[in-house]
């Protein structure tokens, strides 16, 4: 008998802490501070590591906050605010001593990037925003002021990091092609330059200064993946930490010690890494096959605390002993209803895309699944982004109904290196959306799914994508469901902030030079291509794909007499950041395919 399918409301109201946008332990190493939905929406909260005490919600009120960052002496806690979705954040400022919390940025239009940081002494902050037009790196006083502008760069500024002795900044852009490159800024003078090796820029991200300032961890893939590198100011030179198979990301370095962490990703599956400045591996292990963000060292060195997650744990503060080799759960957001062994973890497989190349991806099948079902190919956004082995109620609630869910990893995806990273470079909506459509017709091939009966489904990028398989391949699929995508270069750029304009042209030309490129690869054109049901999702405030772009495909659509599902979700942006818009949004998605999906099917 068949098993009723997993509650998806249930599933998506179950919390987690929030892994992109940061925690941080205070200076004395006694507690830590991070954004948690516990309540259903992001605050920010205060916990003890020693386990003696329950976590401390320290805000509340309008807006979503992230990215907590104490002050060097761990008077002060800074957080950012984002009232409507539109990702224009404020840095706030909480005093545990009094209670208060005050605005260090109010009345600003500009948006601010989550990657700000304390100067050492800890009277200013340093940020990236587009104040005049495009994203620089200012300073500001501690307790607000006006900003002075310290690094203005053709390329867009992301995040700023103070060496030790705050002589200098250590500023990420996103710069040529999809390359992150480091600048280092003098304060004082906004002499600047790019860390290169054999005089040329490189990609490198994730800075981490030495204790004196004179050095510099990064994480570069110059080699065709990531690895550490140790970068030397006064000489301008790179010395090499890692090498091998794996990309190796994020580092910290516990000074001390010599020793740093950082984490090894092969593809979906991530290892805590500790390693001796001098080569020696001390450690390389996981919980088991999932997604480590941020590992960071306690103060003394004994501990790395990490965000952990995968289809059977939420993500979750958790800290690994070097010395015993032991891990500990610091938060726990998983229910103790909700029965693990129902959530399936997916397994690694390759198939051919339509030119031969191998695609790697995720299949989820359903316990004990012997013969062909309705299937869904779940396609990531970025695309600078892939597909983990992580927590997703989304998927396991499909994979509960009887449904396969394949997740390609398609060119463009990061993970398995530059090269493929890179693949679908000046062919946006091309290879790309064919590595896609192959993932289709594999599970058919391989009697996975019923011809006829597969869905196609994404968000942001993956919408994009959704939609130029739908117009491209119009035959291939039984309904796509498009969530907060975009569908015409030319108005989505138009629209758009002046970095993603930047990666616009950086990786798929000028709008009028490449006219045609543009054109022949903008869905919107194609709509009368489509043949079958289409949903689109949108914010009201989304910057990155505006909800223009679903708007004007639904009134097409509906205009040729398609089937068109439009959803506009108000007072919302890109990432949909309230939970009840969350779980709506989901829920809307798995309905609306469930119509083309289920319809029909016998027992």
């Amino acid at each position: 008998m068949k098993s009723q399918p997993i509650d998806l409301e249930m599933l998506m109201r179950v919390p987690h802490v929030d892994p992109d946008l940061g925690f941080e332990i205070h200076p004395d190493g006694t507690q830590i501070a991070f954004s948690w939905n516990l309540t259903g929406q992001w605050e920010i909260y205060i916990m003890a590591l020693d386990g003696q005490a329950e976590p401390d919600q320290i805000t509340s009120g309008e807006g979503s906050k992230f990215a907590p960052r104490w002050s060097p002496d761990g008077s002060k806690l800074a957080y950012v605010v984002d009232l409507d979705g539109g990702e224009n954040y404020d840095i706030h400022l909480y005093n545990p001593a009094s209670g208060e919390h005050t605005n260090s940025t109010p009345g600003t239009h500009e948006a601010i990037t989550t990657k700000y940081y304390w100067s050492p002494d800890g009277q200013y902050i340093a940020y990236c925003g587009d104040r005049l037009g495009r994203f620089d790196t200012y300073i500001i006083p501690a307790e607000g002021g006006e900003p002075r502008l310290v690094f203005d760069h053709d390329y867009p500024a992301f995040s700023a990091f103070w060496s030790p002795d705050g002589a200098r900044l250590a500023v990420i852009c996103e710069a040529a092609a999809q390359d992150w490159w480091t600048y280092i800024v003098d304060v004082q003078t906004t002499e600047a330059y790019p860390i290169a090796f054999e005089g040329k820029p490189v990609s490198a991200k994730n800075p981490c200064w030495s204790a004196d300032g004179s050095q510099v961890l990064v994480a570069s893939n110059l080699s065709g993946s990531y690895q550490i590198g140790l970068y030397e100011i006064e000489t301008r030179s790179m010395r090499w930490l890692t090498h091998g198979p794996g990309e190796k990301e994020f580092p910290d370095w516990h000074h001390a010690d010599d020793r740093i962490t950082y984490i090894t990703s092969r593809g979906p599956d991530c290892w805590l890494t500790v390693q001796a400045l001098d080569g020696e591996i001390i450690s390389h292990t996981q919980i088991e096959p999932g997604v480590i963000y941020s590992p960071t060292f306690k103060p003394n060195g004994k501990e790395i605390v990490f965000v952990f997650d995968n289809p059977r744990h939420p993500c979750d503060l958790w800290a690994y002993s070097i010395s015993d080799n032991s891990f500990t759960q610091l938060t726990q957001s998983l229910p103790d209803d909700i029965d693990q062994d129902r959530l399936v973890m997916p397994r690694q497989v390759t198939y051919p895309s339509l030119d031969g190349a191998p695609v790697p991806a995720l299949l989820y099948q359903p316990p004990n699944h012997e013969k062909p079902a309705p299937a869904v190919v779940n396609v990531h956004g970025g695309p600078n982004w892939l597909s983990q082995i992580t927590w997703d109620p989304f998927t396991q609630h499909m994979v509960s109904r009887g449904w396969i869910v394949l997740a390609p990893n398609y060119r463009g995806s990061t993970g398995y290196g530059k090269a493929w990273q890179l693949g679908s470079r000046f062919d946006l909506g091309g290879v790309d959306t064919r590595d896609v459509v192959a993932g289709a017709n594999y599970l058919e091939a391989e009697c996975l799914a019923i011809p006829n009966k597969i869905a196609v489904t994404g968000r942001s990028w993956g919408g994009y994508l959704t939609m130029t398989c739908l117009t491209q391949y119009p035959e291939r699929w039984a309904a796509g469901s498009a969530s907060v995508p975009f569908l015409n270069w030319f108005t989505s750029h138009e629209n758009s902030r002046e970095d993603l304009q930047h990666w616009d042209r950086e990786n798929f030309g000028d709008p009028e030079e490449d006219y045609d490129l543009w054109y022949r690869h903008s869905p919107y054109f194609f709509l009368d291509k489509i043949t079958a049901p289409v949903q689109l999702l949108c914010g009201e405030n989304d910057v990155r794909c505006p909800a223009s772009e679903s708007q004007q495909a639904a009134e097409e659509l509906e205009r040729l007499g398609k089937q068109v599902d439009y959803v506009l979700f108000e007072d919302e942006g890109h990432a949909l950041l309230k939970m009840d818009t969350q779980v709506a949004a989901k829920i809307q998605r798995v309905a609306f395919m469930a119509k083309a999906l289920e319809a029909e099917i016998e027992e």
